[in-house]
């Protein structure tokens, strides 16, 4: 199924779809009308608090035009330049849009008699800019969404957009707009074509206006002399279904959204069973993202934790093994588009073993502080000073697909990784497991989970010299050195370690001798453990490479991860023998 034709039929399944012809929209305040027209007293602001930051509130209000760069004002509501012709800033179109908005109700309600849009159009017909401060109305209302009400109906909730005889009236002033008639690409049902699809808000990094995904602005794109949406005859209603839809997803309290780099990921469920469908996507969910203690104590958390076990679905989960199709959508902002980072449709049966595939990628022995982290937190370990707008464009969406379609993960993830490392010398449990799970899952090797002493690949083995050559400097001189030598040469080392080796061996005869006189049973201890190392060396005239591959890279981080982690175990034995572990 296509992405349009799948999001249409989520459509028919929203419990609140607003009806075609009305979109969710972000207002902010009401102006209270008496039935002469004149305003009931001041605007109400409707905002709600968040922090200490106003947020406009959803209101399922008449679809507004796209305006793009054009004037097109919206029906029984707007922002106030043109409402009320005011503005915050300085726009030197203010008074036509405010004369767009003012003649196009005026010659929508001229022959009403409905008291409520008589009230709006006296309203309209009486008001000057100058009244804003005339009336003492509030200057934070400025350039924001405003709807009116009748001041009897406002306390019961009913606001002039949704009175009978407005929605009968926007039903016929939207019906005379030229449209041709065609067969829906996405129904096959012939009917109005859509000549320009509603905007779709909320991608993350894109116009607050909105963007598009089907669109034709530049006669580059049109064929045939058709003109904008005749290019791709998708209906009014079918535009309106999967718009509408694609906006709900990708509100920011959405349960059907979650943020992969700079991909903002909306994902859905079709089964007969509602609740069925409903678990499955609260179980995606958690798949990608942190779940707290009281999530665990539901049967979401029951299913991740028997899924991390590695269990199958249908032993527990028979309801979501089969009959559930699920949809996955990474979109990213482009210029005035919308680009599709990847779209994904599969039985969610099949979506759960990926997942568990991925989970067994990512084992590694000691675990980080959560045993289970979310995936921006490995994330954050691609990005200059770990901020997530520093994660490298299109990655993790790439690697969002090739989790779920348990195909070979990008291999820019894998150099990345490296570079990183070697950028700021931090191997953590999150940068090795990715680089164990990539040299799996694309070079097909077997790479250790936990600390393999009999492993004798050279990266490997290095990179536990590496690091008890790291430890016998701090079991020598203490902890509090201004840089030890992974400040100083762990790049150098872990792609050419010929250069280094020799060096750090020298350097560690001399620490091994400061140990000694202080400690001659682990000074012993130390000893055998490099030279343990040492003879899985080959050949022995000449144990350190001058280079080594990506792959071989990547298995010293791992080794030195594994040994690091070795040193800090406390090992009991015989006297002054006795291994401390460092503080």
């Amino acid at each position: 199924m296509s992405i349009l034709a799948s999001l249409a039929k989520a459509y028919e399944r929203l419990p609140d779809a607003p009806k075609i012809g009305f979109s969710a929209q972000k207002i902010s305040f009401l102006i209270s009308l008496n039935e002469d027209g004149n305003p009931a007293g001041k605007p109400i602001d409707l905002r709600a608090f968040e922090g200490k930051k106003p947020v406009a509130r959803l209101m399922v209000v008449p679809q507004p035009a796209k305006r793009a760069s054009g004037i097109a004002p919206s029906f029984l509501w707007d922002k106030t330049s043109y409402v009320l012709g005011i503005t915050a800033g300085d726009d030197k179109r203010l008074a036509k849009v405010h004369a767009a908005f003012k003649a196009y109700h005026l010659e929508a309600l001229a022959d009403t008699d409905d008291p409520g849009l008589a009230a709006l159009r006296k309203f309209i017909e009486n008001w000057e800019p100058g009244d804003f401060e005339r009336l003492g109305w509030p200057e934070d209302m400025k350039d924001q969404n405003v709807v009116f009400a009748l001041e009897g109906e406002r306390l019961n909730g009913i606001n002039m957009h949704d009175r009978p005889a407005a929605a009968a009236l926007w039903a016929k002033v939207s019906s005379q707009v030229e449209t041709t008639n065609a067969v829906c690409l996405v129904t096959g049902e012939p009917g109005p074509v859509a000549r320009l699809h509603p905007a779709i808000k909320g991608v993350w990094g894109g116009q607050s206006a909105g963007a598009s995904i089907v669109s034709f602005n530049a006669s580059a794109y049109e064929s045939y002399g058709h003109k904008q949406g005749d290019n791709a005859p998708v209906s009014e209603q079918a535009a309106f279904a999967y718009t509408t839809v694609l906006n709900r997803f990708l509100q920011k309290d959405s349960k059907n959204r979650i943020q992969i780099g700079d991909a903002s990921t909306v994902f859905w469920a079709d089964a007969s069973d509602v609740g069925a469908a409903e678990l499955a996507e609260q179980v995606h969910a958690a798949f990608f993202t942190d779940i707290n203690e009281e999530m665990q104590a539901t049967k979401v958390g029951d299913i991740l934790e028997k899924l991390r076990q590695g269990m199958p679905l249908e032993d527990f989960a028979p309801e979501l093994a089969e009959g559930v199709r699920f949809y996955v959508l990474g979109l990213a902002p482009n210029a005035a588009r919308i680009s599709i980072r990847f779209w994904l449709e599969d039985d969610f049966g099949r979506l759960a073993k990926n997942y568990q595939r991925f989970v067994s990628d990512m084992r590694i022995e000691p675990p980080p502080k959560n045993p289970n982290p979310a995936l921006w937190h490995y994330l954050s370990e691609l990005a200059v000073l770990g901020k997530r707008e520093n994660v490298p464009p299109k990655l993790a969406g790439e690697w969002m697909r090739s989790i779920l379609t348990k195909t070979p993960y990008p291999l820019t993830l894998f150099s990345t990784v490296l570079m990183r490392m070697r950028a700021d010398k931090k191997v953590n449990a999150l940068r090795v497991a990715i680089l164990k799970a990539v040299l799996i899952r694309n070079f097909k090797q077997e790479v250790p989970v936990a600390f393999d002493p009999e492993n004798e690949n050279k990266g490997y083995l290095l990179g536990r010299l590496f690091a008890l050559y790291e430890h016998v400097q701090t079991a020598a001189l203490g902890r509090k050195v201004n840089a030890t030598i992974k400040d100083k040469y762990y790049g150098a080392a872990s792609a050419q370690p010929r250069k280094v080796f020799t060096l750090l061996d020298k350097g560690s005869a001399n620490h091994l001798s400061k140990i000694g006189k202080i400690k001659p049973g682990y000074r012993v201890n130390l000893q055998k453990n490099i030279g343990a190392i040492m003879e899985k060396m080959a050949p022995a005239d000449d144990p350190f490479p001058a280079f080594l591959s990506p792959e071989e890279q990547a298995l010293f981080g791992l080794g030195y991860y594994h040994q690091n982690s070795e040193n800090f175990k406390p090992k009991k034995t015989q006297d002054d023998t006795q291994e401390e572990p460092v503080t």
